[in-house]
């Protein structure tokens, strides 16, 4: 009997995570490597497992993650949000329990552009009065 595969896609800022889950022991992998070998700082391991201990899904789903762009956070936070959209399909009963702490809701924030005639985005080159 094949196990089968449940896949989210996630976003955050300039990071897109692919994410596939299916029954197992609990087991985490992130492009090839453990959730504790990429994610060296504790507050992302964190993020990632939010979907997980809201959900009491920790230790029953094994998960693979393929995760490209942007930085460490923002891979953190696409994981989080394809991880959520994969646990959906895994078990629909769980869509009030995300919806309620905010991890459905895809973050849409990202880097305001640079304009000319300014320094960065809204920072303004200096004024000299004379």
């Amino acid at each position: 009997m094949k196990t089968q595969n449940f896949t989210g896609v996630g976003k955050r800022k300039t990071s897109i995570a692919r994410v596939s889950i299916k029954a197992g022991k609990g087991k985490i992998q992130v492009n090839q490597r453990t959730l504790e070998d990429y994610f060296k700082r504790p507050t992302s391991r964190m993020v990632v497992e939010q979907a997980l201990k809201l959900t009491n899904t920790l230790g029953a789903i094994d998960i693979t993650v393929n995760v490209v762009g942007g930085g460490l956070s923002g891979q953190a936070g696409a994981i989080r949000h394809g991880l959520t959209k994969a646990l959906l399909g895994f078990n629909p009963e769980l869509r009030s329990t995300l919806k309620s702490a905010g991890f459905i809701t895809r973050d849409s924030r990202i880097k305001e552009r640079k304009r000319y005639g300014f320094r960065s985005a809204r920072a303004r080159f200096q004024f000299s009065k004379r």
